[in-house]
């Protein structure tokens, strides 16, 4: 009788094992050139779900994860950061960011290309890298390339060299030039480009320079961006390939495409199956603030508000005229502020006004009793102000934060202002109709819904992707056959050439045999003479 319990038992044991999903973990390569505070807290967040879930994760970065004592599953390859900031002020002759505000957008096109070419160059000739380039069994040492899709597309190479799938990760949402790169025709005639301040509801005039700046990236990437990033692998991989293959080449390899975006936050436009939104996905659950910043927020009676121009935007680069109008209108509110100002001893300083170097944006926008952030409109700031329904006043300085301050303007849960120009006035009406007109709450807290609300949440919906790509090596299904086309043949301009000829060369013929027969009939015949 014993036995035949013990026996049932252990077929009971046997059965539940089986229930079990012990899942399986794979060996993914990262490859993150980009040196951005503000990209690395995407990635940062995927490097370590992915370890979470029992990935062994191989990490090239220029920012370090030791601190977070990840396990022995993790490694990491920690590359110095390419300072880019001396090639940009020689570009632009600039001394801060700030500054940049009065650049045009083409010079904006520039900047990213060169510093996507410079950091490549500079990543490949890290010993470190090296030695990954280097290896000599490549060949199923990982499953699984993931790289940022930010202008070091010669990262790319080394899914080729360890002939593995890729996933890169868009930190920066949308690009205009992602139509060739996943075989779909974005229209410009109501998508606006990045760095242009548009809508998708865009006059006559905007969509003249939508097409106009699009057009020139396009052109800009073809034939002189692409043709720098192959000279760099030429440089770099011709000594251990026979044939350095190009970036328009490797990029045909990307499997799919991790976006940080999400609705309301981009407008509707064609997607390819594997074009993945996942925007909002650094968002963590908030944390408990440090004891002094709790209490500063419990004590605002009349709500709070929370001014903070991102990792790149100094707000002690402001001029001193302009820092002056701020703490005169803060001063006279009844709100606190909490100010994320770099130097923490800015004088003449009013009592219901807080500075610190650094402070922890996304607990701080959770908190009840904030009303209102004062943003420049970074996408990752306008994210954790969404999410957290919180309306915004935005400062763009450039790029893409014009576009997602006109964006919430749209929406009825963002006002806009410039920074060059604001008055006291101005700056006081703006704040006390954000706190105390309601419809800047409600139309935050819609949006909100609308961005919370999804089939899974953004950071599962990114690692279901990451597992369907490995799970069916590489997913050619989802990739659109445009990919493959030469950009003459994507945009059908080998049809219209020849549709032109059809209609052209009969009406040229005509003008010709006209133009002879007219020629024939106006000369006189020659007479003879008579003997």
């Amino acid at each position: 009788m014993q036995l035949r319990s013990a026996l049932h038992i252990f077929l009971l044991s046997l059965v539940a094992l089986q229930q079990l999903d012990f899942g399986t973990s794979s060996r993914i390569l990262a490859a993150f050139f980009y040196p951005g505070k503000s990209h690395f807290m995407m990635t940062k967040a995927i490097i370590q779900e992915l370890v979470k879930q029992g990935h062994e994760v191989t990490f090239i970065t220029a920012f370090s994860l030791a601190k977070e004592n990840l396990g022995t599953n993790y490694k990491e390859i920690l590359i110095p950061q390419y300072d880019f900031w001396p090639d940009i002020k020689e570009m632009t002759n600039t001394n801060s960011i700030l500054e940049m505000a009065d650049l045009s957008t083409l010079t904006f096109l520039r900047i990213p290309n060169m510093m996507g070419v410079h950091s490549t160059d500079f990543a490949f000739e890290q010993p470190q890298v090296q030695a990954v380039i280097n290896e000599k069994n490549k060949v199923g040492r990982f499953d699984l390339l993931l790289a940022e899709q930010f202008f070091n597309e010669g990262a790319l190479i080394l899914g080729h060299l360890y002939q593995i799938p890729i996933i890169t990760v868009s930190t920066f949402g949308f690009g205009n030039y992602f139509s060739q790169l996943f075989g779909i025709v974005s229209p410009w005639s109501y998508v606006p480009h990045a760095y242009m301040p548009f809508t998708d509801r865009m006059t006559l005039w905007e969509r003249i320079e939508n097409v106009a700046i699009s057009a020139v990236e396009d052109l800009t990437r073809e034939f002189s961006y692409y043709p720098a990033q192959d000279a760099i692998l030429k440089k770099h991989f011709s000594k251990i390939l026979d044939r350095v293959p190009t970036v328009r080449e490797l990029e045909r390899n990307i499997s799919a495409i991790l976006l940080n975006t999400y609705m309301p936050l981009a407008s509707p436009r064609p997607m390819a199956y594997n074009m993945i939104p996942v925007g909002g996905l650094h968002i963590q659950p908030p944390k408990g603030l440090p004891e002094h910043l709790q209490k500063f927020l419990d004590g605002a009676t009349h709500g709070a508000i929370y001014f903070s121009l991102g990792s790149q935007v100094r707000s002690a680069d402001l001029p001193p005229e302009r820092l002056k109008i701020f703490v005169e209108v803060f001063g006279s509110l009844k709100q606190r502020v909490l100010w994320k100002f770099e130097d923490e001893t800015l004088p003449n300083l009013p009592a219901n006004v807080k500075v610190q170097n650094w402070m922890p944006q996304g607990d701080i926008l959770a908190h009840p009793n904030v009303k209102v952030f004062i943003a420049h409109g970074g996408l990752f700031g306008t994210q954790e102000a969404v999410y957290h329904a919180i309306p915004v006043l935005g400062m763009p300085v450039y790029c893409d934060q014009h576009l997602n301050i006109n964006q919430g303007k749209k929406a009825g849960y963002a006002l806009g202002l410039d920074y060059r120009t604001v008055t006291v006035e101005e700056l006081r009406g703006m704040l006390l109709e954000l706190i105390e007109n309601p419809k800047f709450r409600n139309n935050v807290k819609k949006a909100s819904r609308v961005f919370r609300d999804r089939p899974l949440s953004a950071m599962d919906t990114a690692m279901y992707w990451i597992n369907y790509v490995i799970e069916h090596r590489g997913a050619p299904h989802i990739v659109s056959a445009g990919v493959e086309l030469p950009w003459y043949q994507f945009y059908l301009l080998d049809i219209v050439g020849l549709a032109l000829a059809l209609v052209l060369l009969p009406i040229l013929a005509l003008i010709s045999i006209c133009r002879r027969s007219s020629k024939s009939k106006g000369t006189p015949k020659k007479k003879t003479k008579r003997n």
